[in-house]
């Protein structure tokens, strides 16, 4: 759980901010750096986010087994924390010392592409280089018929659920459609006095909330860059959540605090479920065993598509690189199957190589597939059960929110206007048409 909220955090620290706009204009605006002169040994700079000391076997082994097959060119792996690598990119691109290829979010490389700053890659991946990737997620790091990214690891939340509050209040199984959860909720506070689910509305922290408007059918934004959101489908998905505030079927926390508040809540028996990755389990198995051995995994809430959302890591190659093409066939090597699945095995996170996701669905319907007799045989059968349901959920899953400039403007400016529909201020038609007109008034002011 800790890395997947450095993620998230990192997601938020980056998603459209003006830091990001003036790296942006850093890299589109500086040249490439000057080559080293003939016969010098060629450095190819490598960032990545948050794996080291934990991965620095895997990731050493990795380059240099690619050294090996690219003679003349050394790789200098940087590991940047989360928190410091804003900062750290800002300082290399005015330095003119950005990394030939870096690990980022699709938000924060979308935000980048847009202005410039990232290389177009079509013009060094081999042919047919796509097809070894699930095409969903390919297609998340591209802009128009340019491609700027290459997918690396790849997260997908499931349902865990609590069977024991499930059963008391009707349920076999937590609710699989969004259309089903309002009944579930007002059973589960009717029958137990506990909550259904938590969906936080706090504008900069998770974006499950604006993920569920698009699973109900919203379209977030046109092609201009205007909402589309304020729409027959949109108005309906506001008063969904709004409506279930009102009522009580929602804790009061959700327009207050954030999705570790769901976590906690959970913890404590309060909360019938929770979407989060599978290793949510190992911690509640230390922190609160005795919910841990009455929860099972399931698959996630979705809209009437079936369509769930899937976090991706991507590597891009910034406009100053002097090695884009050395930069995007290191991507392909780290990226590529056998080394997609060994890094999936060590990290516990899903490879977005649909070898290695096939290879990786296998060994765990094997491991997930075996009687469980001693306890933490048992808890680790539950853990790799939950692991192969996060897979097995990529089938169907894609990136909801698309990574384009300024998102994270636009969940603050949606999550504000709902919260003002939930607390009752305005009804939730007019919160949608504030939420609009405030979306548009920055659209203009940034893209004309």
């Amino acid at each position: 759980m800790a890395r997947e909220h450095g993620r998230r955090r990192f997601l938020e620290l980056l998603g459209g901010g003006s830091a990001a706009a003036l790296l942006a204009g850093g890299l589109g605006s500086c040249g490439a750096p000057g080559g080293p002169g003939p016969g010098a040994e060629r450095v190819l700079n490598f960032w990545t986010l948050d794996l080291a000391p934990k991965f620095n076997g895997y990731l050493q082994g990795l380059i240099a087994a690619w050294e090996r097959q690219n003679p003349g060119i050394r790789v200098r792996w940087t590991d940047v924390p989360w928190s410091s690598v804003e900062r750290k990119l800002l300082a290399a691109v005015f330095a003119r010392t950005a990394p030939d290829l870096v690990n980022l979010n699709p938000p924060f490389a979308a935000n980048l592409a847009s202005k410039g700053g990232l290389r177009d890659l079509t013009a060094v991946l081999p042919a047919g280089a796509a097809d070894a990737y699930l095409p969903a997620i390919w297609e998340a790091g591209s802009q128009g018929a340019e491609q700027f990214a290459i997918p690396w690891y790849l997260t997908a939340r499931i349902t865990m659920a609590n069977r024991r509050l499930l059963e008391r209040a009707g349920y076999g199984a937590p609710p699989r459609s969004w259309e089903e959860v309002p009944a579930f909720a007002e059973a589960v506070r009717r029958r137990t006095g506990r909550y259904g689910l938590f969906v936080t509305v706090v504008p900069d922290d998770s974006a499950e909330l604006l993920e569920t408007l698009v699973q109900m059918g919203v379209q977030l934004l046109d092609p201009d860059h205007r909402a589309a959101f304020n729409s027959p489908a949109g108005r309906r998905a506001f008063a969904f959540w709004s409506d279930l505030y009102r009522r009580g079927l929602l804790p009061r926390e959700v327009v207050s605090q954030g999705y570790r508040r769901a976590i906690e809540l959970y913890q404590s028996g309060d909360l019938a479920q929770v979407a989060t990755g599978p290793d949510f389990l190992r911690n509640l198995q230390t922190n609160a065993p005795g919910v841990a051995a009455v929860t099972a995994p399931f698959a996630p809430l979705t809209g009437a598509s079936g369509e769930a959302n899937v976090a991706v890591m991507n590597l891009v190659v910034p406009k100053q690189s002097a090695l884009a093409a050395e930069g995007a066939q290191f991507a392909l090597f780290l990226t590529s199957g056998p080394n997609q699945l060994a890094f999936a095995e060590q990290a516990r996170v899903l490879p977005s190589n649909r070898e290695a996701l096939q290879q990786l669905e296998a060994s765990l319907a094997v491991a997930g597939g075996g009687s469980a007799g001693a306890r933490e045989s048992a808890q680790q059968d539950l853990v790799q059960r939950a692991r192969l349901l996060s897979a097995q959920t990529l089938r169907r899953a894609r990136v909801l929110v698309p990574a384009s400039p300024g998102v994270k403007r636009l969940q603050a400016i949606v999550y504000t206007q709902l919260q003002r529909a939930m607390l009752g201020q305005v009804g939730s038609d007019a919160a949608l048409a504030a939420a609009a007109d405030d979306w548009n008034r920055y659209a203009r002011a940034r893209w004309g």
